[in-house]
């Protein structure tokens, strides 16, 4: 090869050598200015959601129908299927047990408010008391007729403070029969003993009868006896009774100094309670309102009613 040849060969490879190097550089450079771009999150949580809804719906969808198959199947078996028709199972449905009612307390009936039994007396002790004054011989052949306690409802129970004339403490109870005759007892207790009883009839055809009519038996209820007049054991728990008509709303009651108090109205009855802390010579003032406020009864006005104490 002359040199001429071999200087023209030599400038070719280098030419080759500086294109190869150039291509490499800039492949080299693309490496780096081609970058992927960034996954768009939202994009591509928006999808995922859409492709797991589809796939509930799908997988909701086989499950109705693997549902629907054995409906479908037992139709088939009907009678123009030749075979037995096959029933659904029906759910058993257990039939609730009804409430039982309680039932209702043997003896007589209650009063109608609490304020009726104090002093310790209960309605179950009252029932004992008034079981054993009905079955007592303590009034002779009148007692005859004064029914079973179960006739009877209860008004009210009290303790009873002794006097020279019947000495010790004891219980009262009182109890009303609604059934014609009205009938009241009024009996007292001591030492689980029937030391008292005391029979009445409420009696509403008297002449100018007013609207209140105090029991006129009541004073054993609220008043010692004549014996200590002047020199009552106190403190005294004292009671007021009587029968009132149905236009009677409210009662009051006033004994000593102490002012006016509204008796309950249990059925046709007036009952009201108090403890004196002093003598007394007048027995307890009485007054009756009507449903409008009016007054329309006032014991002082009462002919029948003994205002003073004996």
């Amino acid at each position: 090869m002359s040199g001429e040849e071999h200087e023209e060969t030599a400038r070719h490879g280098d030419g080759e050598r500086e294109f190869e190097e150039r291509v490499r550089a800039l492949l080299a450079d693309d490496a780096f200015t081609i970058r992927p771009s960034a996954a768009p999150y939202p994009a591509i949580r928006r999808r995922g959601v859409a492709e797991r809804r589809r796939r509930a719906a799908t997988v909701g969808a086989a499950l109705v129908t693997l549902a629907v198959v054995p409906v479908g199947a037992a139709a088939l078996t009907g009678p123009e299927g030749g075979g037995r028709a096959v029933s659904p199972a029906a759910s058993a449905t257990p039939t609730p047990s009804p409430t039982p009612t309680p039932a209702a307390p043997a003896g007589p009936a209650g009063p109608a408010s609490d304020a009726q039994l104090l002093d310790g007396v209960t309605r179950e002790s009252a029932a004992a008391m008034l079981e054993d004054c009905l079955a007592s011989d303590m009034g002779g052949g009148s007692l005859q007729d004064l029914g079973a306690a179960e006739e009877y409802r209860i008004l009210l129970g009290m303790r009873s403070t002794g006097d020279s004339n019947a000495p010790g403490d004891g219980r009262f109870v009182v109890a009303v029969r609604d059934e014609a005759p009205r009938t009241r007892v009024i009996c007292n207790l001591k030492d689980g003993e029937v030391a008292g009883l005391n029979v009445g009839v409420a009696d509403t055809a008297l002449p100018d009868q007013g609207k209140v009519m105090p029991d006129v038996n009541a004073h054993k209820l609220y008043s010692q006896s004549f014996l200590d007049k002047g020199d009552w054991r106190l403190p005294f728990r004292w009671g007021s009774i009587g029968a009132v008509h149905p236009s009677v709303a409210r009662v009051t009651v006033s004994y000593g100094d102490a002012e006016p108090r509204t008796a309950v109205i249990d059925h046709g009855w007036f009952v009201a309670t108090g403890v004196l802390d002093q003598q007394v010579t007048r027995a307890p003032h009485i007054k009756g309102y009507d449903a409008a406020g009016r007054q329309v009864y006032d014991s002082d006005q009462d002919k029948y009613y003994l205002a003073d104490l004996p």
